[in-house]
């Protein structure tokens, strides 16, 4: 999945093959750029559904920070050019995704019906996994 385009070199360029194949055919997006991409769009979403008060606004922001933080830190793994800088930014997007889902969990049936974040809630702890797998291969 990563490799070192020149392993001699000291700043060598770490390449994502950000494309899986998919072997259950059930649809699933396997670009992690572009699944942080769609989330990042569904939280938008997910912000504006919340009801127009103080707490809320509070809420909403914070959801909507940390949710799109996710594909931003993703994006910029893709520029890196040392393995550590490209885990670091992998460990930040992690981190982002676990407040987003505090954040989501935190409006589930309090501000919003458990039925409009179920899926959010799913997908983030998928992502979570996916980005803990890529932290545990790089760091092999």
């Amino acid at each position: 999945m990563f490799k070192n385009v020149n392993p001699k070199s000291k700043n060598c360029k770490i390449q994502i093959k950000s494309q899986f194949q998919n072997p259950n055919k059930d649809n699933k997006i396997y670009d992690i750029k572009e699944r942080t991409f769609n989330f990042a769009k569904r939280i938008l979403e997910l912000g504006g559904k919340l009801p127009n008060n103080h707490v809320c606004r509070i809420l909403s922001s914070q959801l909507v920070r940390a949710g799109t933080s996710i594909g931003a830190n993703v994006e910029e793994a893709d520029g890196t050019v040392t393995k550590r800088d490209l885990i670091n930014k992998f460990v930040i997007a992690r981190k982002e995704a676990k407040e987003t889902k505090y954040w989501i969990r935190l409006t589930s049936g309090k501000y919003l019906p458990n039925e409009v974040v179920s899926s959010d809630l799913k997908e983030i702890n998928e992502i979570i996994n996916v980005l803990s797998a890529i932290i545990n291969k790089l760091r092999k």
